[in-house]
């Protein structure tokens, strides 16, 4: 059965994703700085659930951030992290649950052309050939 997977920018407006169930994969709900929370970012008004597992690890978000490595070696070293023992197994059985529900992927990112949501959800396809990746 074919199934989209949409992903988006948190601060769309929620109700862009009705019946569809908006899960933030960041790692951390701050500023730039790392530390000041980002009062925009709220569970109920921004995103229904938070899987922190598929967010990148904070040292590598920040070196590509700081501009220590461009996009190539960043896509590389997170395709690594989310193929790495363990992470692929709940990759795999994330897979699973968007083929079954109606899921949309949120980050900071507004496009996805330079965003993790994108890379996560290349990944979950590649283990569920039938889903369809929707960027709004």
């Amino acid at each position: 059965m074919r199934q989209e997977l949409h992903t988006v920018s948190l601060f769309t407006p929620l109700e862009i994703d009705q019946g569809r169930i908006r899960i933030s994969v960041i790692s951390r709900a701050t500023l730039d700085d790392g530390i000041t929370p980002d009062e925009r970012i709220k569970e109920g008004i921004t995103h229904h659930e938070w899987i922190k597992d598929f967010a990148p690890p904070p040292k590598l978000i920040g070196s590509f951030k700081r501009g220590e490595i461009l996009w190539k070696e960043y896509q590389e070293k997170y395709l690594e992290f989310l193929r790495a023992l363990g992470q692929k197994e709940k990759v795999q059985k994330f897979a699973q649950r968007c083929r079954q529900e109606k899921i949309t992927l949120a980050c900071v990112e507004e496009k996805p052309d330079f965003c993790h949501r994108r890379l996560l959800a290349q990944e979950l396809q590649r283990y569920e050939s039938e889903l369809i990746i929707v960027h709004k």
